[in-house]
Parts: structure tokens; sequence; C-alpha cells
């Protein structure tokens, strides 16, 4: 059993750090977990990273992480040691969204005359042959997000005898140095190698099947930092993800997202449901600004599509917070996706020990 399995299947109750970093700034969260109860975030923060003249931008990244690790330990471990009687959390997930990391999705498939069982090794030894690294960076993620065996989706694929199977796949690549500096900061805080990362645009599309599981065909517009994902769920997968680098703030960010809509639009019937996720202060000007640039003609079409603005409010049945500070939504996602996994969630290819070297 490795350590991915053991971060979501260990003791009836147990504790976690999350750390997202994005563009603009790096947050983080302590979650407790009891058998049979929601999640909860016990402590949750979030700083900007501010970049000084000239300097480049992964140091001031790199910068923030320290002063959130520092309060996250000062401010944090003390509310989970009063909750717990535990000062120390049992797992650390980080979720990296670009521009620091590099998403891509693909398709794995047997196809065979006769019969055959699929194993788990065989997907494995697949998976590792079609890997490519590209120079200077690191392979973080490797998710199977999705598969599906004689043309039906199944969530417990190994040991079944199949003609056909198609496992996809979420690949994420860091910058080897910018892992290095994040790996190095951590373990120097928490004293601990038991490290994950995931990319962002994985976690949160993996929790937001949680929360919306009947929606099997959607959009994801992540616009919560300053820099814009765009998600394509088809069935219930992960079939295409876009980065989009523009800020929201001007006044062009509706006309890119819809330049990244068209070029999907060729590939794929686009669904009629968007789920746009952003600070909640900024979300209602967002959904104007999308509303406002007629969406529509990408579905050849007079009606618009449904644009449903993600809030707090609307995770509340899957996670709680204790806290006072305002609800953030990528850390209340990632605690949704840390509760339970299944087949399809779990990395084939565990990373954390490469971060620890």
């Amino acid at each position: 059993m490795n350590f991915f399995t053991n971060f979501f299947r260990g003791t009836s109750a147990k504790s976690s750090v999350y750390i997202d970093i994005s563009a603009d700034s790096v947050a983080g969260a302590y979650a407790y977990y009891k058998e049979g109860e929601l999640p909860v975030l016990l402590y949750t923060r979030r700083y900007p990273i501010e970049i000084r003249k000239d300097e480049p931008h992964e140091r001031a990244m790199l910068r923030a992480l320290t002063i959130l690790g520092s309060t996250l330990i000062r401010e944090g471990a003390p509310i989970l040691m009063r909750t717990t009687g535990r000062g120390r959390a049992d797992t650390i997930l980080v979720s990296i969204d670009a521009p620091w990391q590099e998403t891509s999705v693909r398709t794995e498939r047997f196809d065979r005359q006769t019969s055959f069982v699929l194993t788990k090794s065989m997907v494995i030894a697949a998976i590792e042959k079609t890997s490519i690294v590209p120079p200077g960076k690191f392979l973080a993620d490797e998710s199977i997000i999705g598969t599906i065996l004689n043309g039906y989706e199944m969530r417990d694929p190994y040991g079944k005898k199949v003609h056909r199977a198609e496992i996809i796949i979420l690949t994420s690549f860091i910058d080897t140095r910018v892992v290095g500096g994040i790996a190095t900061l951590i373990k120097n805080l928490y004293h601990t190698e038991h490290i994950l990362i995931i990319a962002g645009s994985s976690l949160r599309y993996q929790a937001m099947m949680k929360v919306f599981p009947h929606e099997r065909d959607a959009l994801m517009l992540d616009a919560a930092g300053s820099m814009t994902s765009i998600a394509l769920v088809r069935k219930g997968f992960l079939v295409a993800v876009v980065e989009v680098p523009s800020k929201y703030s001007t006044a062009s960010w509706a006309d890119h997202i819809g330049n990244e809509l068209a070029i999907l639009a060729q590939k794929y019937p686009l669904p009629r449901t968007i789920f746009l996720l952003a600070r909640e202060p900024e979300i209602a000007s967002l959904e104007e600004k999308l509303e406002a640039a007629n969406l529509s003609k990408f579905w050849l079409s007079d009606n618009p599509p449904k644009i449903v603005p993600v809030l707090s409010s609307h995770l509340s049945g899957s996670v709680r917070q204790a806290t006072t500070t305002p609800p953030d939504l990528q850390l209340l996602l990632m605690a949704i996706f840390g509760k339970g996994r299944s087949f399809e969630e779990q990395l084939t290819t565990h990373r954390a020990s490469l971060l620890a070297s």
C-alpha cells in the first residue's frame, strides 16, 4: 500500500495540511476528517504574491509560501492541537496551478480481438511506457481520471474481463527548479517527506464531480486567480484543459475565453452548462462579462449557455468551515477532494518520494 492510499484510507480520524499555489497568491489550511462526518476546515489563510522590482516571479512565490508556512505553524497548529489533541497533521497535499505547472490529458487504449483481464500492473506499465518528461520538467501529477471498459464507464476496472479498455490520464509537469524550491521549503517547515503534489485543475475537477455528480457534461471556467483555466467535462470525464494567460481585470478577458471556446468547439460539442469558479467578491462581475460576450454563437443557437457561479454555499453539504475567515473556494474544494477516493481519482504513478529526494 503506497503513501497515496494511506493518505486517504487511514484511521477513522485524520488531519491534513492543504496548500494552494496559484499565479497571484498562496493559501493554506488545516483540515480534520472524522468518519461519518463532513470534513472541517479548522484554519485558513491566504497571502498575495507580491513581486518586487526586477524580481523573478518564482522567488516572490517562494517568499509568500515561506510566510504562509510559518503562519500555518504558528497560528494553525495550536488550533489543530485543541481540536484533535495533536498539533501535527498526518499528511500534506500541495495543489499547483499555472504558470507553475502545465497540464494535458491523454487516453491509453487496450484493444484486442480476444478477451483479456485488465490488471493494475498492465495499466501502470502502459502509462510509464508512454510518459515523456520534457527536459527541465518534473512529472508531478499523473492521475487516472476515468476508465471505460467495452464502451461503459467503470469505477472499479481491475480484474474485469474485456475486449476494449480506455484509461484517461491527466498529466502535470512542473519546472524542476520550482518544484525543488517548494519541496525543500515544505520539508524544512514540517520536517516530513510525506508530500503530495497535484495539479489544481485535476483536483478541482474531481472535487466538483463530487459536489455536482449529476452534471456529466460541463465546462469549468476557473478564474479564481489571475490566470483562467477552462476544463471540458464530457460524460463525467475531463477531456481537455486550456490555460488562458489573461487577467480577468482586463476588458478583453471574455474575448480570450471566447477564442478558446471557439477552438474547443472545433474538436468537441460544447456542453450547455458553464461552472464559474472565482473568488466571491469578483464572481458577479465575471458572470456579467460572460453574459455580455454572446457565447451562444459557439453553440450555433440563440439560447445562451447556463452559467452557474459556484459559491461556498453550494459546498455546504460537502464540507464545513469552522473559521471566521471568508470562505476560500480553492481550499474548500481541496477538503472535499480529500474525503474518500475511488479508482479513477488515484495517482497510479506516485511522486511524493521524488519530491523528498
